[in-house]
């Protein structure tokens, strides 16, 4: 029994050996024929790898497009807040550019009239229980800033300095009801007392009836003894309106100030005027006017025709 097994084992053997061999030999001819059986099972699995493909391919896309929607949203977030802090930088450029500019004016004023000035930051508008209206900004005493000096911008008189501390002060502005300045007009002799109405306008009261004002007239500060609490020359406004009311012993007009109150950031204390009055050195010089296109326009006679 055992012998008939080994028998059949050995058969078996020799079949696997000689199919082999055979199979070996096919292939070196160039006869196809395990490539035949590859691609006959190709061909039968095909159906069945279209119908996988069709069940499973959405369900790949779905996970595809969540996952790609996720990364979508992350950079959206990253562009929003890209775009804010390009936002937020734009914004303090233009800020530090406008106050630039401001500071640039002042110093062109002043340097013009030969001022000696400190510039500082307005820090908060207010008023007390003796002024309405006052600013105070971020310069004292230890700046050499002291009560009684006049404040100005690059456009003209802001104020004069009535409490000094170390690191701050407090401002009186020409708006002030109670605020009053010696004022001159420029290119003439003329002078008066001009006091704050509270808003953006003030009024001019001139010491003498000799001389008539006029819409347009340019304002000046007269200056005081020992350039305190006023320097001479700063630009206070100029006339809107006059009042020649007749018989009246003094003249009136209506003043628009140059300086925007309502926009202070940035100003400048004088703390040291110069030994000659500038007079009428920073009057503000009027804007060119653009000049208007014309057309000139050739008309040419027609000749009459024969009679």
């Amino acid at each position: 029994m055992r012998s008939g097994g080994d028998n059949r084992g050995r058969l078996l053997l020799i079949s696997l050996i000689v199919t082999a061999l055979f199979l070996i030999t096919l292939d070196l001819r160039g006869v196809q024929v395990i490539t035949g059986l590859r691609n006959g099972s190709q061909s039968a699995l095909s159906p069945v790898q279209s119908v996988a493909a069709t069940i499973f391919r959405p369900v790949g896309n779905f996970f595809s497009d969540v996952t790609q929607l996720g990364r979508t949203r992350g950079e959206i977030e990253r562009l929003k807040a890209t775009n804010e802090k390009l936002r937020k930088e734009l914004i303090d450029r233009k800020n530090a550019d406008a106050e630039l500019e401001k500071l640039k004016s002042v110093l062109d004023l002043a340097g013009t009239a030969k001022y000696k000035v400190v510039n500082a930051k307005v820090i908060s508008l207010g008023s007390t229980s003796s002024f309405t209206q006052t600013i105070t900004i971020d310069a004292g005493t230890n700046n050499g800033i002291r009560q009684n000096m006049t404040v100005i911008t690059g456009l003209g008189l802001v104020g004069v300095v009535k409490i000094s501390y170390p690191n701050s002060a407090l401002v009186q502005l020409a708006t002030d009801p109670a605020f009053k300045v010696g004022a001159r007009v420029a290119g003439g002799q003329q002078i008066g007392i001009l006091s704050g109405q509270g808003t953006s306008k003030a009024v001019l009261q001139l010491l003498d009836n000799q001389t008539t004002l006029k819409v347009g007239d340019v304002i000046l500060a007269r200056g005081s003894v020992n350039n305190r609490p006023f320097v001479p020359g700063v630009p206070i406004g100029q006339v809107t309106a006059v009042d020649n009311a007749a018989g009246a012993v003094t003249q009136t007009a209506d003043i628009k100030l140059y300086v925007n109150f309502s926009s202070l950031s940035t100003v400048a204390v004088v703390v040291s005027a110069p030994k000659e009055d500038p007079r009428d050195a920073l009057v503000p010089k009027a804007p060119v006017p653009t000049p208007v296109p014309t057309v000139t326009i050739y008309a040419q006679p027609s000749e009459s025709p024969a009679p």
